[in-house]
């Protein structure tokens, strides 16, 4: 009960953040967006390879999030683990598409009246790798339907990633196998 109190302070404060420092208008959608995001292709299993981190996901391992549909209603549900022999840690987020954007703008609440954005600032045409960004650009993550990604791979979604106005550099990678904790580029 005390970590599930944390994580709704925790959220709540974030999403806070998003709703002071990032207006978002209607009129005014973010300049990098996804074209046409086919939400039954989007749906499931998405491993966290990479993040800009920031307190409720910074030093995670096996993280991934797992979208799906519930009567209307997209869930976000993250998954991460503090070790790789602890048990999960969940939270879940109900979002749904701002009209108008091709489905590549979400709004996320883990709380009434507190929300933030999901930006889907790409998707590759076979739903195997996707970024997400956040307006401001102060978070961001690299996803895939597979755990481990090739670093050619990784790279030009990086690429990508500051082309759409980014900071790249920031990107951490998300431990999801033991191997690879303490390596170059991990959190």
């Amino acid at each position: 009960m005390k970590r599930f109190a944390w994580a709704s302070v925790a959220f709540f404060a974030l999403g806070l953040t998003g709703c002071v420092t990032v207006p978002m208008s209607p009129d005014a959608p973010p300049k990098q967006l996804a074209a046409n995001v086919d939400l039954d292709r989007y749906m499931g299993k998405w491993y966290i390879i990479a993040n800009i981190p920031y307190f409720a996901e910074k030093g995670k391992v096996a993280s991934y999030f797992d979208i799906k549909q519930d009567n209307g209603t997209l869930l976000d549900i993250y998954v991460g683990q503090d070790t790789f022999y602890s048990k999960p840690a969940t939270f879940t987020m109900r979002d749904y598409v701002v009209p108008n954007t091709g489905n590549a703008r979400w709004r996320e609440t883990p709380l009434a009246l507190v929300y933030f954005s999901y930006l889907i600032v790409y998707v590759d045409p076979d739903y195997k790798t996707a970024l997400v960004g956040y307006p401001g650009h102060e978070l961001a993550w690299v996803m895939s339907r597979e755990p481990r990604m090739d670093d050619a791979t990784y790279r030009a979604l990086l690429s990508r990633l500051g082309e759409a106005g980014y900071d790249a550099g920031k990107l951490r990678k998300v431990p999801q196998f033991p191997d690879q904790l303490g390596q170059p580029e991990f959190q």
